[in-house]
């Protein structure tokens, strides 16, 4: 079998009703090598998928160009807007980008201050890429994102600092049980804030509805209960990604700052564990995020009555975001 099927107009390359199928695809989404596509490229790319849906393709372009042509243009242009992502705050950007705030999150012996700067810093970074890849399909104003934005740094800096005073003030930890404690501080901080990040930046869609589309990519209708599972299953990927990023490094610097070289090299210690989280981010990201397709389906019979009469299709699709 060909490594690259017959070619497909807004179609994923892998199948995506497997959990496999959805992390190759993935797997394409975050890959970091968009971010040094050019403006000349990706217009290349968008003019070679154009010229594919008028039937104008030039001869000997091959499946393997048009869906690497599709690949740049999902990871730079928004599906629903059709503009360009900032690149920070892209998917392909989010372990580039993402990766030295989770570090400067897990740097042993917090202040309270540096404690609340890299929060504010982690939720700022997550509630940019939150708003950046949401469902579009419905125009939001900025003041709900600056509301979203301030209920969720809000959320995470407090729940961040209450657990360090909590442990601070447990007197009965030995140093070294409150220095291993302190380091696990974190997850339980990014990932109920995650919660609360994404229902704060994207809780216009339960007002406003989504988009949902027929089999042929058709809007029959915008709906809230289709809202509300997409924001669900977005949720459910927030709580699980920082669970390898957050608990992994903690727990391998604890044994790898115990052998003679790190012990010897104490400058050593900030690379290491700044290869262990970004090798920890690497294999979350694309775990985390393929738990639900991006364009996930939903029976009409769940949805309001107005959509069941509005379409023949028994199955209908909308944009989860990511």
């Amino acid at each position: 079998m060909s490594e690259y099927p017959t070619f497909q107009y807004g179609q994923p390359r892998f199948n995506q009703h497997t959990f496999f199928g959805r992390f190759r695809h993935f797997l394409d989404v975050i890959d970091p090598s968009t971010l040094f596509v050019t403006e000349k490229q990706l217009q290349e790319c968008v003019e070679m998928l154009d010229s594919f849906k008028r039937g104008t393709l030039p001869p000997g372009v091959t499946d393997a160009q048009l869906w690497q042509a599709q690949k740049i243009k999902q990871a730079i242009i928004h599906p629903d807007t059709g503009e360009k992502i900032l690149m920070p705050f892209r998917m392909s950007g989010f372990i580039p980008f993402g990766t030295p705030v989770v570090i400067g999150l897990l740097l042993p012996n917090q202040t309270l201050m540096s404690t609340i700067f890299w929060q504010w810093l982690n939720q700022s970074h997550n509630a940019c890429v939150n708003y950046c890849n949401r469902n579009a399909s419905k125009p939001a104003p900025v003041s709900k994102f600056l509301q979203g934005y301030a209920g969720a740094v809000s959320s995470a800096v407090s729940i961040a600092v209450g657990l360090n005073v909590l442990i601070q003030r447990a007197g009965r930890f030995s140093p070294t049980t409150r220095l291993l404690v302190q380091r696990f501080i974190p997850f339980p901080a990014v990932a109920s804030a995650n919660v609360c990040n994404v229902v704060l930046m994207r809780h216009s869609e339960l007002s406003e509805g989504i988009s949902v589309l027929d089999d042929k990519g058709k809007v029959v209708g915008t709906s809230k209960v289709a809202a509300r599972h997409a924001l669900l299953e977005t949720a459910l990927t927030r709580v699980v990604l920082p669970m390898p990023i957050l608990v992994l490094p903690p727990l391998i610097m604890t044994v790898l700052e115990k052998l003679p070289l790190l012990q010897k090299h104490r400058r050593l210690v900030l690379p290491v564990h700044s290869l262990v989280v970004l090798s920890a981010f690497s294999l979350a990201l694309p775990l985390a995020i393929s738990l639900f397709p991006q364009m996930s389906q939903i029976s009409v019979n769940q949805l309001e009555p107005e959509i069941a009469m509005a379409t023949d299709c028994q199955i209908v699709t909308y944009n989860k975001g990511l």
